[in-house]
């Protein structure tokens, strides 16, 4: 007989925070994406994911790609954080401190999360 494995589904409102940065961008001499997630495992956040974008450009209009060998040590880099409103809100001004030049955009998201049951 085969066995059936449950699944358990969760719904509710969140917050998607993207935090755009460079892939150059240091904090206290490790890459700045490196020092973001580490704060948020800290902090206990439920989840972060890194993504790193193959072209894009910000304020200074240099358009980076990782097509020319010279321009792809500074790619674009998005960390994405989905948490409650008011963890977000606490660190935040962390944030701030770390981030020198980039921007962070927050967003109400509906998640439907799926998870094995236990």
């Amino acid at each position: 007989m085969a066995h059936e494995t449950k699944h358990e589904r969760f719904e509710g409102e969140r917050t998607l925070m993207r935090i755009h940065i460079g892939e150059s961008d240091r904090w206290n001499g490790k890459p700045l994406y490196e020092a973001i997630v580490e704060l948020l495992r800290h902090e206990k956040f439920s989840g972060a994911t890194v993504l790193r974008g193959v072209g894009g450009y910000g304020g200074s209009s240099i358009y980076h790609t990782d097509k020319v060998l010279r321009l792809s040590q500074d790619l674009p880099i998005v960390v994405e954080v989905i948490e409650y409103a008011e963890r977000i809100e606490q660190i935040l001004p962390k944030l701030d401190e770390m981030i020198g030049g980039g921007l962070v955009t927050l967003e109400k998201v509906r998640v439907i999360l799926y998870r094995t049951h236990k």
